[in-house]
């Protein structure tokens, strides 16, 4: 994590400690966060980032900023003093009362918390372990992206332990659902296809632009129920998030997993096309500050 933090209104050193153990999203897991692309200093897809916490935020009755604006102004502010031009960025919003156990002398409904870091290398593939049960698809908050991350953590440290980079979700029928932080996909032919969002899965950044707005000519990315022996009969399956792009899955622990990765790699190029068209969009418009790499 880089130095600097923002807290609400403030950025300043991470080291000064300015949270309370009587806010009660802290405690509990009730708030709502995001993580995004820095790219070129340009908060790439921020539209999208906010939407869903916006969303989100609402079905968990989490107080939140009325107005985008609020939010990417502060992230900006922090870009600048960590000069975190093209890193990854969290920000979290906590709900600060409610609850049996609310501190005393709370005087916002929610806090704004963020920080940035270096992009991580994910290595050129990921090896994948299966979790039956893992996501209740009919569930109230299936697919929201909340603070109560603790299950995805748990299940991405047991896969690191065993060998594998992360862990395949399946829901409550044994549908292939999404992975601990990352949605997954897979190809046959020119044909895309990952599963729908009443499998459970979260709305991935990524996924959306790949699925609503990266075109690329005769290939065709759709919504599809998938169960695991889908897998082993896709020519090749790949992962995306906001931080990896898109990985290719070389294994899955039990089944066997063909790796054609052409189709994966020309959306992956439209995809980076994509980003540099947004960035230069926002240099043009003058909206954000743009830096050049």
């Amino acid at each position: 994590m880089h130095r600097f933090v923002l807290h609400n209104d403030d950025v300043h050193d991470s080291q000064i400690k300015d949270t309370s153990p009587g806010q009660t999203g802290l405690m509990n897991g009730w708030g709502v966060f995001s993580t995004m692309r820095v790219a070129s200093g340009v908060l790439f897809a921020f539209e999208r980032h906010w939407a869903r916490m916006q969303h989100d935020a609402k079905r968990l009755r989490v107080p939140f900023p009325s107005t985008p604006d609020y939010i990417e102004t502060r992230l900006h502010r922090l870009i600048e003093a960590n000069h975190a031009h093209d890193a990854t960025l969290r920000v979290v919003v906590v709900r600060n009362r409610g609850g049996p156990y609310e501190g005393p002398e709370l005087s916002r409904d929610f806090d704004l918390i963020a920080f940035t870091t270096g992009l991580s290398d994910w290595g050129d593939s990921v090896r994948l372990t299966i979790k039956p049960n893992a996501r209740h698809a009919a569930n109230e908050f299936a697919g929201a992206k909340i603070m109560s991350w603790a299950c995805n953590l748990t299940w991405y440290e047991e896969a690191h332990e065993r060998g594998f980079d992360e862990v395949v979700l399946l829901n409550e029928h044994g549908e292939v659902c999404e992975c601990t932080s990352a949605n997954i996909f897979t190809a046959i032919g020119n044909d895309v296809f990952t599963p729908p969002l009443s499998s459970g899965c979260l709305p991935g950044v990524t996924r959306e632009l790949l699925v609503d707005e990266v075109r690329v000519p005769g290939i065709r990315v759709i919504e599809k129920t998938l169960a695991p022996i889908d897998l082993e009969k896709a020519d090749g399956v790949f992962i995306t998030s906001s931080t990896r792009d898109l990985l290719p899955v070389v294994s899955v622990e039990g089944l066997r997993i063909r790796e054609d990765s052409r189709v994966m790699n020309t959306l992956r190029e439209a995809l980076v096309h994509y980003r540099e068209e947004y960035v230069r969009k926002k240099a043009i418009s003058g909206a954000e500050p743009v830096y050049n790499r």
